[in-house]
Formats: structure tokens, C-alpha cells, sequence
């Protein structure tokens, strides 16, 4: 997991085509005007998610997912929000990969996650073994609007 400023990232990441291709996406469309609410970039290898949601208290216990195809690249456009983090070998009771969807889920209690409080214009990165929660409130509920990139692990 990375968690960065938009303009730190392209030199903190070893950039593969598919993740240079999803940082000037991002570079070009940092306010996300206009953005659809999916957007392919490149195909099926680089695609973007326009997401406005409010976040909500850490459940008991907090449900996470993992991807094993793509790398999520979560851009906070607007708001604040805690994503929490933990590695996918520590999740309890995971549920099956579902290779159609690029998905697993786990849950974990709040005390065992890590969290990270993203703000605009950071944005965190999660990686195959990297289990993330996103869509949770710091001090209190409030409206997040992000892009999330989803980027084929090549």
C-alpha cells in the first residue's frame, strides 16, 4: 500500500505501462469534470470509477475486499475519507476469489486494521495483497467524491 500526494506518486511508483497510462489519466482529470461514472482508459487494462458517496462509522467487524487482478489506485477528489488497510493473509473468514468480479472479502475487527486518512488530492494505492475498507468517516460522516482506477496487474 502507498498513500500519496497526486503529484508524488509517479516517483514513488515503479511505473509499469499500465500504471503511467493511470497517473496521467489522473494528472488530466484531477477535478473529475465531466467524468462518467465508468470510464475505460485503456481497454480492459485501465479503467476509472467515478465515485460520490458519504462515509459511514467502522462497522464491528469492518468488511474488507482484495483484488488479484487489478491494482486500485484511490483518488480523493473532494472530502476526506479513512480507508482501512490490512494484509489479506490476516483476514477472517474470507470468502471465496470470485475471478469474474476481481474479488475476495474478509472482515477483521477495527483494533486489528491499519488506518490511513486520505484527503484530496492524496490518493492510496492498494496492491493484490493489500486487503482495503474504504468509504469510512474520520471525526464524523461526510461526502467523498474520488476516482477509483482500476489497473491490470501486468
Amino acid at each position: 500500500m502507498l498513500v500519496a500526494a497526486l503529484d508524488d506518486l509517479a516517483r514513488q511508483l515503479a511505473l509499469t505501462p499500465n500504471l503511467k497510462t493511470a497517473l496521467d489519466f489522473l494528472q488530466r482529470n484531477r477535478r473529475a469534470d465531466d467524468l462518467p461514472e465508468r470510464l475505460d482508459v485503456d481497454g480492459a487494462d485501465v479503467y476509472a470509477m467515478l465515485q460520490i458517496f458519504e462515509t459511514q462509522p467502522a462497522a464491528e467487524p469492518v468488511r474488507l475486499e482484495a483484488h488479484r487482478a487489478y491494482i486500485d489506485i484511490q483518488y480523493v477528489v473532494e472530502g476526506e475519507e479513512v480507508m482501512g488497510w490490512a494484509r489479506v493473509d490476516e483476514l477472517q473468514d474470507p470468502t471465496p476469489y470470485n475471478p469474474e468480479k476481481d474479488v475476495l472479502h474478509g472482515s477483521l475487527p477495527p483494533a486489528r486494521l491499519t488506518p490511513v486518512l486520505v484527503k484530496a488530492g492524496q490518493a492510496a494505492v492498494f496492491f493484490p495483497e493489500d486487503a482495503h475498507a474504504p468509504k469510512l468517516c474520520a471525526a464524523q460522516p461526510g461526502r467523498v467524491k474520488k476516482i477509483v482506477l482500476k489497473v491490470r496487474c501486468a
